[in-house]
Formats: structure tokens, C-alpha cells, sequence
């Protein structure tokens, strides 16, 4: 059985880095991700795609991504499910990144693009739950 998504897009917001009482970073952030094809009226529609990183990960993903940066996460699916306080079943769905590659280069704005992948060698930065430092 395989489970493992990759995906490509913006950040919609900060990372929100919190700390499970163990002490273990979490960063939660949702990336909008473009779909491939226009619908009926010729438009690009996008997805928003909640994701989670662990760890030291977390801790790098919340000091070196911003709102409008360009990332990858490679990662699986996780589907979970939760009851409210008045007895309702809700379910998440999330991406669960073990890597993440940070493609805009320092100090840009969400208008820099850089899908190319030239780019991703002259300005990605890879790290992963191994990983020390970002660069």
C-alpha cells in the first residue's frame, strides 16, 4: 500500500507553531495549490490544502515560510476524526509533510514565481526530519 502526496503552491497565511504538552513543535499551515485545467468558464480553480509538520521541521517552516512564499511538501494523507462538544462527529483531512522544500528565494514577496525547475536548484532549500539546518 502506498500513501504519499506531493504538492506545490502558496502559503495562504503564516505557519502556526504551537507545542504539544510532551514539548513537540507542531506547525500547521494551508497551501493553495492550482488545478491543472480551467472549469466552465476558462478559470484556474485552486485548492487550499491543510497541512502538518512535526519537530524540528515545524520550528524551520515557522521561521522561514511566510504568507505568499512558494513551497513543496511531500508527505502522506491523513484522515482523523473528532467529536464536539455537543456530540458531533467532524472529520479532517490534512497532509502529513515529512519534507519540505522552500522555492521562493529569501526575502521575496508572494509576486515572485518561481515554478521553473532551474529555480528550484538556484533557490530551493530542502529539509527534512533529518535534516539540522534549512541551508
Amino acid at each position: 500500500m502506498l500513501n504519499r502526496v506531493v504538492l506545490i503552491g502558496r502559503l495562504t497565511k503564516d505557519p502556526e507553531l504551537r507545542y504539544t504538552p510532551n514539548g513537540v513543535a507542531v506547525a500547521s499551515f494551508t497551501l493553495a495549490v492550482d488545478r491543472n485545467f480551467k472549469n466552465a468558464q476558462g478559470e484556474r480553480e485552486t485548492d487550499f490544502i491543510p497541512c502538518v509538520v512535526y519537530r524540528q521541521l515545524a520550528e524551520l517552516c515557522a521561521n522561514y515560510l511566510a504568507k505568499g512564499k512558494l513551497a513543496a511538501v511531500d508527505g502522506r494523507i491523513q484522515v482523523r476524526s473528532y467529536d464536539t462538544q455537543d456530540g458531533q462527529r467532524r472529520w479532517v483531512t490534512e497532509v502529513i509533510g515529512e519534507n519540505v522544500r522552500f522555492l521562493s528565494p529569501k526575502d521575496s514577496g508572494p509576486s515572485s514565481s518561481n515554478y521553473g525547475a532551474s529555480n528550484v536548484g538556484t533557490y530551493g532549500h530542502e529539509v527534512s526530519l533529518d535534516d539540522d539546518i534549512p541551508f
